[in-house]
């Protein structure tokens, strides 16, 4: 008895994660998220969405995913506020040097295609970018830091996260890298002792 063809659901929005991350939103097509997925287009829109739904979930699964390590990292900021900064940043210059990844951040590519994005799209990828600054903003607050400067330190951090992505797309080196984390930690530890 012949029965629907089966496929990996995870596998399939990984793939298209992966098409979405290299490609931009604008610049992949559906003929793109069928060779990546190995779907045919009647069977992304009847099993994962239309574009705009399918990119939408992309989006989450990736902030889902570097999220959690994210927090991870973050967990600590009571008893070392910054090793945990530094440890927020790791995540995003591992991700960065793995080889099996695309350059950047899906998150970051997709902001600065909010101009062309529909505008269901464009909110959830504010949204996207908009919670990393909230989730550095409640660690820090939680490190001795005024409301103030938690505040201007998530806005910088976040900033700073979302330009390493940008930055080694357009082929800065790992040590450039590194020494533009190590700006911002210095600061916050300044910033920490003073306010202690």
């Amino acid at each position: 008895m012949a029965g629907k063809k089966q496929f990996d659901t995870d596998a399939a929005l990984d793939a298209a994660m992966i098409q979405f991350w290299r490609a931009g939103y604008a610049d992949t097509s559906l003929d793109d998220l069928s060779r990546a997925t190995g779907l045919n287009r009647s069977s992304i829109y009847s099993s994962l969405g239309d574009k705009d739904t399918l990119f939408l979930r992309c989006l989450d699964r990736y902030a889902a995913r570097y999220g959690d390590k994210y927090d991870a990292a973050l967990s600590r900021v009571d008893s070392d506020p910054v090793a945990a900064v530094r440890a927020f940043f790791d995540v995003t210059l591992d991700r960065i040097a793995d080889p099996a990844l695309p350059d950047g951040c899906l998150i970051a590519q997709s902001a600065m295609a909010i101009p062309a994005l529909s505008p269901r799209v464009a909110a959830h990828a504010k949204q996207a970018l908009g919670r990393q600054r909230l989730r550095l903003r409640a660690a820090l607050k939680t490190s001795g830091l005024t409301d103030r400067d938690a505040e201007a330190f998530a806005v910088h951090a976040a900033a700073v996260n979302q330009s390493l992505a940008v930055m080694s797309r357009a082929g800065t080196s790992p040590a450039q890298l590194r020494a533009i984390v190590g700006v911002t930690v210095d600061a916050l530890s300044q910033t920490l002792r003073a306010s202690a």
